[in-house]
């Protein structure tokens, strides 16, 4: 049963991505910092604390605040 399981799955799947091909989409898989690890927050800390360090960088600093504007955060 447990393969007949992962059959239908595996052919759901593939109907899925043929509907997003047919409406001009294309998959892309990205592998991204997992915000739920341990020590992740205190990273961020760190890289953000050596960007302020530097006085040139306010620039981009002043643009990535802009930026956050555009992003929808979710939890």
């Amino acid at each position: 049963m447990a393969s007949s399981k992962k059959s239908v799955a595996r052919e759901t799947v593939a109907r899925y991505r043929l509907r997003m091909k047919r409406t001009g989409l294309r998959l892309m898989q990205l592998w991204v910092p997992d915000a739920r690890a341990p020590g992740f927050a205190k990273e961020c800390r760190r890289q953000s604390l050596l960007i302020a360090r530097d006085r040139a960088d306010v620039r981009l600093l002043n643009e990535l605040e802009g930026l956050q504007d555009d992003v929808e955060w979710t939890a």
